[in-house]
């Protein structure tokens, strides 16, 4: 019996950190759109980028996408996923079911630089937090989703978004 597309397992990408990264984001799990592109934050709706802009002090929006990656890398700043793989019909985090983590641990411990770990939203902090929970010399951060689901305002998103800022003060290039 063939699998509905609501029951075929959605899978994360691959890190985006280097031994420069002293921030990395980490979101729940890509949605559609993200999906479709093989791209972070791919949705226009989505303010990741110009949140993110807005933190770096770099033109991200602007970019290209594989520009954006690198500016973001020669800021400090990492991206990831907290869940590797999951069920999930559509984008909402309230939809993932039978979630497999990533390994977050480890991909912690390859970053020499490594200073504090954002969640972008309430799930990928919820699930998060309780994998890196052992990682006390970490700063854990749970920012509002820029996801156009979670309806605040921008710029109550960019007053918790900004004050990651102060991770990276001693990286900007």
């Amino acid at each position: 019996m063939p699998q509905s597309a609501a029951d075929r397992r959605k899978a994360s990408f691959a890190p985006v950190a280097d031994a420069r990264t002293r921030l990395l984001v980490l979101g729940s799990l890509p949605g559609e759109r993200s999906l479709a592109a093989a791209q972070y934050y791919a949705n226009p709706q989505n303010q990741f980028w110009r949140l993110m802009q807005e933190v770096t002090g770099r033109p991200l929006a602007a970019l290209p996408y594989a520009e954006r990656l690198e500016a973001l890398l020669a800021a400090g700043v990492g991206l990831w996923d907290v869940v590797g793989s999951a069920v999930r019909p559509g984008s909402l985090d309230t939809a993932i079911r039978d979630h497999r983590p990533n390994a977050l641990p480890q991909l912690c411990a390859r970053l020499p630089a490594l200073r504090a770990v954002a969640f972008n939203g309430g799930k990928a902090a919820a699930l998060g937090a309780r994998i890196l929970a052992e990682r006390t010399d970490l700063a854990l951060i749970a920012l509002p989703s820029s996801s156009p689901a979670h309806t605040i305002g921008f710029e109550r998103k960019l007053a918790a978004w900004t004050a990651m800022r102060e991770v990276l003060k001693d990286a900007r290039a």
